[in-house]
């Protein structure tokens, strides 16, 4: 796989830019945003119910 440097990266956010527009760009990246922290937040919770479930005698 090429190495991709500064220059390369910097072209394709041109690109990307031009094709989808600094509005739309922002809008991806705060969804991409919130959708990481709901991930996260999802694990927490399932660890906490798992840790939880354990600590539960079992009948």
């Amino acid at each position: 796989m090429p190495h991709l440097g500064p220059t390369e990266l910097l072209i394709i956010l041109v690109i990307v830019l031009l094709l989808f527009g600094v509005g739309r760009v922002s809008k991806i990246g705060g969804e991409l945003g919130s959708a990481v922290a709901n991930f996260r937040k999802g694990m927490e919770e399932g660890a906490k119910k798992d840790k939880t479930d354990s600590e539960e005698p079992k009948a």
